[in-house]
């Protein structure tokens, strides 16, 4: 019997690979980690992942750059300013730059 997949501690390593400074997207994700369910497997885990401080999950927004998942943070503006700490510009609740700011783990890993 082939080995179960743990998904979202595949998610997490990845996550915590996103430098300070940058963002990436569920989708981006998704796809480098090849997910049957997609961005919404993602989402599930970033929404798993609310009481671990090694998962930088603030670092992973929608495909368009909104924080998508400011609500899981314990309050509509902590996500934010976790990402404005890192230098992270954010606008009516999108990161400005999104795409220069985008990390894409197939690129950046280069593979």
């Amino acid at each position: 019997m082939p080995e179960q997949r743990d998904y979202f501690e595949e998610v997490y390593e990845v996550v915590r690979l996103v430098p300070k400074g940058r963002v990436t997207t569920y989708g981006t994700i998704a796809r480098y980690l090849s997910l049957r369910a997609g961005a919404r497997m993602v989402g599930w885990a970033m929404n798993g992942c609310h009481n671990r401080p090694d998962v930088p999950a603030h670092r992973v927004v929608n495909r368009i750059g909104v924080l998508s998942g400011k609500h899981f943070f314990g309050g509509p503006t902590i996500m934010q300013q976790l990402l404005e700490d890192e230098g992270v510009h954010v606008e009516d609740d999108r990161v400005v730059d999104f795409k220069k700011l985008l990390w894409d783990p197939a690129v950046e890993l280069d593979l």
